[in-house]
């Protein structure tokens, strides 16, 4: 009966010594989680314009804006009035030059990383009509809006008949009417558009069709 009992006793602390050796084990890490991707941003062309400002600003102190412009990208159409690439080019008239600056919320444009990036420096003359420079204060219809004025006067017989259209939206300055004017081009380019409808950016009136 006492060999018995200490064969047992002898088994249980040899049990106990293996649990304590493998519990002293060092614990391996736990593998590290990929960082999940970042969604993709997507401004109105107003919220762009405000973002892009501010950076050309810092660039130069009478930097004024003559043109922006939005680039349709795989997930962003323009269907809303956002888009997640944004351009503006700005221009110094005391410095006679000009400088693009490039906002992208996404990571589906190559090239580019996301926030604002400023492009090359040129010269810049103030009597270029194509570059006529404006403050952004008449900048007060947005495009969400602009779209909507544009659907009424054609764009929403162009989405139902092609709804995979992108719609891409320009900014700048009008001699005629004399206006701070959007230009929503219902596709990638002017070039290939479908249909242009031009809506003022400072009253939110439609203006024309251009084609």
């Amino acid at each position: 009966m006492m060999k018995s009992s200490m064969k047992k006793l002898t088994t249980a602390l040899l049990a106990l010594a293996c649990l304590t050796a493998c519990s002293s084990q060092p614990s391996q890490p736990a593998p590290a989680e990929k960082p999940k991707p970042k969604p993709a941003e997507f401004d109105t062309g107003r919220v762009a314009m405000q973002r892009l400002y501010v950076t050309a600003r810092g660039w130069a102190q009478d930097a004024q804006p003559f043109r922006l412009q939005s680039q349709a990208t795989a997930d962003a159409n323009g269907h809303d009035g956002k888009s997640a690439v944004w351009r503006a080019t700005f221009a110094s008239p005391v410095g006679r030059s000009v400088k693009p600056y490039t906002w992208v919320g996404t990571d589906a444009v190559e090239g580019f990383s996301r926030g604002v990036t400023p492009g090359t420096e040129d010269s810049y003359s103030p009597t270029n009509a194509s570059t006529q420079i404006f403050d952004i204060v008449y900048l007060k219809f947005d495009t969400d809006q602009a779209l909507k004025v544009a659907q009424e006067h054609g764009g929403d017989k162009v989405l139902e008949k092609a709804p995979d259209t992108p719609v891409t939206y320009i900014l700048d300055w009008s001699k005629s009417p004399l206006a701070l004017v959007w230009h929503v081009v219902y596709g990638a380019s002017r070039d290939d558009a479908k249909l242009v409808v031009d809506v003022n950016a400072g009253s939110g009136d439609f203006i024309r069709v251009e084609k």
